[in-house]
């Protein structure tokens, strides 16, 4: 959620700082901060508000070519300028940027303060300011070593110290860094948007490690890798969002996840990092999908194409809920982590529980290298390349197309026939060119969006397959619009929601041409009887009667069709530029909306 970038090298480091804090804006943040060590000292300059913001108030002589920058999303304490990182000792001897949370912060406070400590922050970050200073180690490393052995709580953060002037040390426990390695400068960031432009040979620190930096190398016997990636993807272009690039992407993005993977002779899928062979795939009895937000939701399909496909039981949980319920972990389970970023702490927090108990994990990750592909036994990596937009769509995509691969592996080792494979992947085949279809409608859904961006609540609705497409609608709605959406059931809406509906109230519903379209146009007809304006996502050959010609029958939105097992993802994608186009026609920062971060990585 929030980012670290910090730099040390032969060149000036503000400039170095403030681009990587710009890159890091897309991860969520309410105030921003920079510390650079120079001839006099440390200097530190920070705000609450935008990195601009940041940059436009920065004093004339900022000069120092060791620092370290900070965006933060406010958990102790409110977004103000003294909240803001870093956070210096009583000396302003010692500067720390700080993402996680210190757990026992409380504690670590009141006894600073019964020591004469004057705190200057609410934040947890700032005790270990105070405690990498009164340490009396001689060295950095080991001032921070001491600080950390008295804190509980996750952490990735990167401190600078006065007595140090050509170094900083960085340490990492449950929260993400990658240290970049340059010619003669070292580079550290959460994320690599933050440093792509200036190198692409990086470290993944692992948890518990401590390492220090200086312009001619780091104390680790990590091996570094050479990521490949073009930097122009961490760039719009000549796209007014990144979200809107990023939809447009979604054709090119599912090829590359499809590519190499099918085996139409076999009428099967090629999954080699899944790390299991034949009879081990097939002494799996039951699938757990776990992940958070919109990977959640896309588990949900993802479990009904294991249990079509494959016959196995299947279910989706949230990953924030799953450890604390002391699950019962089978030996026989196949858990599945879902995480576009590979970062996301609740899910990484489960993967652990999972292997700790003695369960197999896998993991369908965007990000290679990434902890939750470190932490699994094998995985299926997404190939969806840099997701910027906080509102998930071209990974949320891949990752509907990895588990249709996944489902569709399963189920040819066990019962499904060679026939229905080969029928799978030419549906697969097929995916690209018709997501390409749905977004050249993308004029006539702006139009509708418009009208659902004028309503203060709205319903999203469908049945068994399409149930979890209307989870994420509402969920892509609410999170850029700000308007209340909600999911249900259609089935579910004559048991209480119906209560809601009224002319001030549309319904965005999810029917497919599949054996429940009938039911499906039925339940429209309850919606219309009460004036509920509608909005339908449906198929060419669906017969809605008579409801196209009421007054309050605002669109019929027409998907290409594929396999029924494969529909749900070309049912979402309409849904994504609803959303986007509502919250455009509200003036809203897409990329960035109020109070959400892309990596989440606090509890």
């Amino acid at each position: 959620m929030c980012g670290i970038v910090g730099y040390v090298g032969g060149q000036q480091a503000t400039p170095l700082l403030l681009e990587g804090l710009a890159r890091l804006e897309h991860r969520g943040y309410d105030s921003a901060g920079l510390a650079l060590l120079g001839g006099t000292g440390i200097k530190v300059a920070k705000r609450a508000g935008r990195v601009r913001d940041l940059g436009d108030g920065l004093p004339k002589r900022f000069a120092g070519k060791v620092g370290i920058g900070h965006t933060r999303w406010a958990t102790h304490g409110p977004a103000n300028d003294v909240n803001a990182h870093p956070h210096t000792d009583a000396r302003g001897r010692v500067a720390v940027v700080h993402n996680g949370i210190i757990d026992n912060a409380a504690a670590l406070r009141h006894r600073l303060t019964e020591q004469g400590v004057e705190l200057a922050s609410d934040t947890d970050t700032e005790v270990l300011a105070h405690l990498v200073a009164g340490s009396d180690a001689d060295t950095l490393e080991g001032k921070v070593r001491e600080a950390l052995a008295e804190i509980e709580g996750t952490y990735g953060l990167a401190v600078l110290h006065a007595d140090f002037p050509d170094r900083l040390v960085v340490a990492r426990n449950g929260s993400p860094l990658i240290v970049g390695v340059g010619e003669r400068e070292m580079f550290v960031a959460s994320d690599l948007a933050a440093i792509v432009r200036h190198t692409t040979t990086v470290a993944h620190l692992e948890d518990g490690e401590i390492v220090t930096l200086t312009a001619s190398g780091f104390t680790t016997a990590r091996d570094t890798t050479v990521v490949d990636i073009d930097p122009e993807a961490y760039d719009a272009g000549e796209h007014e969002s990144f979200m809107h690039k990023e939809m447009l992407e979604q054709p090119a993005a599912a090829e590359r996840v499809l590519r190499g993977r099918l085996d139409d002779r076999f009428g099967t899928a090629h999954l080699g990092g899944l790390n299991m062979d034949a009879r081990e795939t097939r002494a799996i009895r039951r699938v757990k999908i776990l992940g958070c937000g919109s990977a959640y939701y896309v588990g949900q399909m993802g479990a009904a194409l294991v249990e079509e496909l494959a016959r196995i039981p299947a279910d989706a949980e949230a990953a924030s809920e799953f450890r604390y319920r002391n699950p019962i972990i089978e030996p026989d389970t196949l858990y599945v982590a879902v995480s576009q970023s590979g970062e996301t702490i609740d899910t990484l927090l489960a993967v652990q529980e999972v292997r700790r108990k003695g369960g197999r994990v896998i993991g369908l990750v965007n990000v290679v290298g990434s902890a939750i592909a470190r932490e699994c036994d094998g995985g299926i990596y997404l190939h969806a390349g840099p997701e910027v937009a906080v509102a998930s769509t071209k990974a949320l995509t891949n990752m509907f197309l990895g588990f249709a691969l996944l489902a569709l592996q399963l189920g040819r080792v066990r019962d499904l026939s060679i026939a229905d494979g080969r029928r799978l992947i030419a549906g697969l085949n097929r995916l690209p060119e018709q997501i390409q279809q749905v977004l050249d409608q993308e004029d006539a859904l702006a139009e509708v969006a418009g009208r659902l961006a004028d309503a203060d609540s709205l319903f999203f609705v469908g049945r068994v397959r399409g149930y979890p497409v209307a989870r994420e609608g509402a969920q892509k709605f609410k999170e850029i619009s700000y308007r209340h959406a909600e999911a249900y059931q259609t089935s579910e809406l004559k048991h209480g929601p119906l209560a809601l509906i009224s002319s001030e109230v549309p319904t965005v519903a999810l029917v497919p041409a599949d054996e429940l379209a009938d039911r499906n146009v039925g339940a429209l007809h309850e919606i219309a009887a009460r004036r509920g304006p509608l909005v339908v996502v449906t198929h060419e050959d669906v017969d809605l009667g008579e409801l196209d010609a009421l007054p309050h029958f605002w669109q019929r939105i027409v998907v290409p069709r594929n396999e029924r097992e494969l529909d749900p993802i070309l049912l979402t994608i309409p849904l994504q530029l609803l959303a986007y186009h509502a919250a455009l026609r509200l003036g809203h920062d897409i990329d960035k909306p109020r109070n959400l971060a892309k990596s989440v990585t606090v509890e």
